[in-house]
């Protein structure tokens, strides 16, 4: 089997690869780097999987950044992530793919939407603002794949993860998911001798934390699902399934926990200048349980592995 994993050195990407390395090891896995295959470029990505002829697509390439970067960049982050999914999914099926599935963000649910978020409530009120055009992009793919399915009988599907974190992850100060940046800060503060640190916000949002391996186990779990299976929890117009751990926390509780992983002493202070966004964000993963999977990673066991990670990989992380 020759798989095409396309986003193969982001977190997700490199979790999905390192999972199917050991799943499927006869299988030929086929990746690019930006610079050999740029996504967005609609006749290089015709050229390329003309000429690959791949049985399975993955798609787990997009541009990713937290609160800040979505509010500095929403044009990138549109149009990088539109481009992405129509090249990608347009000519997987040009070329004769059958099998592809599309990484998406739990963000795609309105912003008051009825919690826990179950898939129907996709496109039933207003999204988040400050991530709107990336969820935009992140529906627009769902859309996608559910109309190839349709109109020529393709087995393309989609996963809606909660919010991931784990080796690999962006640590960048300002761009980064909010976990990731807790653990920069609480370890640069620890170190520094630091008596206090400012979360942004105000602290009371909630959030749900899947750790990437996880994610990659589940996304393939849901990839080699037999077709009656997935169809029979899923329908033509709402073909997505959420995957979490179904548990929230709160980001001041969050802020605890990584200062007690990292050694921070001092004191925890919010900043509610800084914006929340969401409040609460929690997944109904009630469909993916009833296929049988579950999460397995605890948060507090992730977020010691991510920061062992963190510590290991100093010189090469994305900061």
């Amino acid at each position: 089997m020759k798989i095409f994993l396309a986003g193969h050195r982001g977190m997700v990407g490199s979790a999905i690869h390192r999972r199917l390395d050991e799943i499927e090891p006869g299988a030929e896995i086929v990746t690019r780097q930006r610079d050999t295959l740029d996504l967005t470029d609609q006749s290089a990505v015709r050229d390329f999987l003309q000429d690959l002829r791949p049985d399975v697509v993955i798609l787990a390439a997009a541009k990713v950044g937290g609160i800040h970067a979505n509010a500095t960049y929403p044009a990138e982050f549109i149009r990088e992530n539109l481009m992405i999914a129509a090249n990608v999914i347009h000519e997987s099926w040009a070329a004769g793919v059958m099998r592809l599935l599309q990484l998406g963000s739990s963000c795609i649910y309105p912003r008051e939407a009825t919690q826990p978020m179950r898939e129907e409530a996709l496109l039933t009120g207003p999204l988040e603002p400050t991530n709107e055009p990336y969820a935009i992009a992140k529906i627009a793919a769902i859309k996608l794949c559910e109309s190839y399915n349709r109109q020529y009988g393709t087995d393309y599907r989609s996963v809606m993860p909660t919010n991931l974190y784990g080796p690999g992850d962006n640590f960048h100060p300002e761009n980064s998911h909010v976990l990731p940046a807790l653990i920069r800060r609480f370890h640069e503060a620890a170190h520094s001798g630091a008596g206090e640190v400012a979360i942004w916000g105000s602290g009371r949002p909630r959030r749900e934390f899947l750790h990437v391996d996880d994610m990659a186990e589940a996304s393939l779990f849901i990839l080699d699902l037999p077709r009656e299976i997935y169809e029979a929890n899923t329908e033509p117009m709402l073909s997505h399934i959420n995957v979490g751990t179904g548990e929230d926390i709160s980001i001041l509780e969050l802020a605890g926990l990584v200062a007690g992983v990292t050694g921070f002493e001092g004191k925890i202070t919010t900043d509610p200048s800084r914006p929340d966004g969401t409040m609460r964000k929690l997944m109904d993963v009630s469909r993916l349980t009833a296929m049988g999977w579950r999460a397995r990673i605890g948060l507090h066991e992730g977020i010691e592995e991510t920061y062992r990670w963190y510590l290991g990989n100093a010189d090469s992380v994305r900061t």
